[in-house]
């Protein structure tokens, strides 16, 4: 039993200290030159024009996240399709409540304006 939480706090110590002893092996090792173009914003290589912090359109990374969340969700009804005889009329009512808050998301991601690409 001793040998399970000796082998677990190993883990836990180089876990913790390799990050530590990389990081520092690295600050000794690499070179600390600064010059003025180091130090200088940059945006893709180019010289920015006007406010760097402009706002943008949210709705591509709206559009992602919805398709992440349906998709990931739909993958649940694959297991549940290959045991669906096995499971009975319980398992058919737990999916249809599933299926109905699925669909119920999925509207209200249209009625905010989620999906809507421009």
């Amino acid at each position: 039993m001793s040998d399970n939480y000796a082998a677990v706090g190993l883990l836990l110590c180089f876990a913790v200290f390799l990050p530590i002893i990389v990081m520092a092996v690295v600050h000794l090792l690499a070179p600390h030159k600064t010059d003025k173009e180091k130090l200088t914003t940059y945006e893709c290589g180019n010289e920015t024009i006007g406010r760097a912090w402009i706002g943008f359109k949210s709705n591509y990374f709206l559009y992602a996240i919805v398709f992440t969340a349906f998709d990931v969700e739909t993958i649940f009804l694959y297991p549940w399709a290959l045991t669906f005889r096995k499971l009975g009329a319980f398992a058919f009512i737990e999916m249809f409540i599933f299926m109905v808050i699925l669909i119920v998301g999925f509207w209200y991601a249209w009625k905010e304006g989620a999906l809507e690409w421009m």
